[in-house]
């Protein structure tokens, strides 16, 4: 018996599920983060201690919160999953009495060593509620009416708080990841429908009420829909920041600058290079090729998730999966739509890359409980 062999025999059971974690899923994790340092130490010009440094010390605790969360059972998170949503929700009405104002959002607790942002951790708690909830549920009540409206209280709450912070991007993720764990959960399609007609509706009375007193959004969200739909209009102003991002990305062509080498960036030409529209870094300085493979990271990443959720028989451990690969591809999808030009502007940072710690712990948060989730599976 090697000595290896020896230490993993005595081992303690739950340091022991250690190696028993899905591997694949760390591994990539850890090389999309990777790039992630690369393009932040890039952005600051040479320098470690600007962005990238910070960064890679959330992700060693965060990758360390990961580990941790994966030797704990599953069944530990179904059983705690409605504290972890109350604390939450609480969270989100401390923000509003107490909450820390950035860039014109009161979105941040300030508690001491760090600034938490509740919303993001909402993204994960939420999508835990509403698993337990249709792992308890009867499936045959998935979808009579009383059962339905049960989780729709429990998205629409937090994604109000949200909303009034205001923090349009994270409120829509929000809907979007509930909604995918209700129709998973088996609800029927025609509530679905019907919520469409309505969103549909509620649209066209943003329009219509644009400049009254009741207006529903913010006048600043009306620009990012003006700018959304023509970023000329405000070449200087609202538009600047998609137009920079456009400019950067198609600069890069086929294989880029070069690293250290985007003059959009290094010259500052782009705004919240670090954060937001980082991917426009990327591209500008490694091209399409080094777009496209972070794209196919991803696109692994999410086939992983997939995988671990079909392979497993439990049903609140699929929901959970299933939930938490819904938030991870919506940070990916919304945050290039918007640097594209797709959608306005909305706030959402690429997950592992932009530059914030909330969204980094969050999560690989999230990744701790999908890999309890694979460790303890059934089969």
């Amino acid at each position: 018996m090697s000595f290896l062999e020896y230490r993993v025999k005595i081992a303690p059971t739950g340091l022991r599920k250690v190696f028993h974690l899905n591997w694949a899923l760390v591994v990539l994790v850890t090389i999309v983060s990777a790039i992630g340092f690369l393009v932040l130490y890039s952005i600051a010009g040479g320098q470690m201690d600007l962005w990238a440094e910070p960064q890679m010390k959330r992700f060693g605790l965060g990758m360390g919160l990961m580990f941790a969360m994966a030797i704990v059972p599953i069944w530990f998170w179904r059983n705690t999953a409605a504290i972890c949503y109350t604390i939450t929700i609480l969270l989100l009405v401390a923000v509003e009495l107490f909450g820390t104002v950035g860039m014109g959002a009161q979105r941040w607790l300030d508690i001491g060593l760090v600034r938490v942002q509740p919303s993001e951790l909402m993204k994960v708690t939420l999508v835990m509620m509403l698993a337990a909830y249709y792992d308890w549920l009867d499936p045959n009540k998935v979808s009579r009416l009383l059962w339905v409206m049960v989780p729709v209280l429990l998205i629409v709450m937090p994604t109000s708080l949200v909303a009034i912070q205001p923090n349009l991007g994270t409120s829509l993720m929000l809907l979007m990841g509930g909604a995918v764990v209700m129709f998973a959960a088996g609800v029927n399609i025609w509530y679905f429908v019907a919520v469409l007609a309505l969103v549909l509706a509620a649209v066209t009375s943003v329009f219509m009420t644009r400049g009254t007193p009741w207006q529903f959004l913010h006048d600043y969200q009306y620009r990012r829909i003006d700018t959304f739909l023509d970023p000329s209009v405000d070449p200087l102003g609202a538009g600047y920041n998609i137009m920079q991002a456009k400019i950067a990305l198609g600069s890069g062509g086929w294989r880029g600058k070069g690293f250290m080498q985007g003059t959009q960036s290094r010259l500052n030409f782009l705004p919240e290079k670090h954060t937001d529209f980082i991917f426009t870094t990327l591209g500008e300085e490694f091209g399409f090729v080094g777009t496209l493979t972070l794209l196919v990271l991803y696109a692994l990443i999410l086939f992983f998730l997939f995988i671990c959720a079909i392979q497993n028989k439990d049903r609140f451990s699929q929901l959970l999966i299933l939930g938490i690969g819904a938030n991870f591809f919506l940070y990916i999808a919304v945050n290039l739509s918007m640097v594209m030009g797709m959608v306005p502007v909305v706030g959402v940072p690429l997950p592992f890359l932009s530059y914030g710690g909330s969204a980094m712990l969050v999560l690989l948060i999230a990744f701790g409980l999908v890999q309890s989730a694979y460790v303890y599976r059934l089969k």
